[in-house]
């Protein structure tokens, strides 16, 4: 299907719902004009239209809060987007991970938002991690093990895991839980070091989610 064949407003407009590809959390409401999608299309980050500024505009331009797109959908009527994308950081320009944070309903909107925080946090540590890699600041230790190389990264992946098995077997659940973040933070910085996103990982375990592939 052509851009073209969209159903614009009066304006050339056409609205885009923006949600996380991993959550489905939806993060922001915006719109598009022709130029905006062929801008994402082409750059695979968001652009959108500013109907006060009338102007296009690449969200994260100033705030580095970028969106890497997955897919743009269409509905069955063609006049509205969904976008689905990789966030590196809030999507909201008040700091939060979404725009859409009230409720008409009593709900426990605290507990909700809090557990969306946790979920991003291995997005926000990702970008970090790619960033210092390519930066190299001296004194940090990621900039320490991307210059050890690769046996080193392993190395640490193999101790971390070594006292995740301990920390559990001694049934020491604040030991764990510092052990298990350390083989993260180590297996994160070993798929930036095999160039591997995050993003297929989890691609693999919504498949075995779904039943599509089983554990080996």
């Amino acid at each position: 299907m052509n851009i073209e064949s969209l159903k614009f407003d009066e304006k050339g407009l056409i609205p885009a719902i923006v949600q996380d590809a991993f959550s489905k959390e939806v993060l922001t409401l915006a719109y598009m004009n022709i130029d905006s999608i062929k801008k994402s299309i082409e750059t695979k980050e968001t652009w959108f239209y500013s109907r006060s500024r009338k102007e296009l505009w690449h969200k994260g331009a100033t705030s580095g809060n970028t969106q890497t797109i997955h897919d743009i959908k269409f509905d069955c009527d063609q006049d509205a987007l969904v976008i689905l994308v990789e966030t590196a950081g809030p999507a909201c320009h008040n700091g939060t991970i979404s725009c859409f944070n009230e409720s008409f309903f009593d709900r426990n909107l605290e507990t909700l938002q809090n557990n969306l925080k946790d979920f991003q946090i291995l997005s926000e540590l990702e970008q970090i991690i790619k960033k210092r890699e390519t930066e190299r600041p001296d004194g940090a230790y990621t900039t320490y093990l991307f210059e050890k190389g690769v046996d080193k990264i392993l190395k640490k992946v193999g101790e971390e895991a070594s006292e995740v098995i301990i920390a559990a077997k001694n049934r020491d659940k604040e030991e764990l839980k510092w052990e298990a973040a350390d083989l993260i933070y180590h297996l994160l910085v070993l798929l930036q070091e095999q160039k591997l996103p995050f993003s297929d990982v989890l691609k693999v375990l919504n498949k075995r989610k779904d039943g599509k592939i089983d554990p080996n």
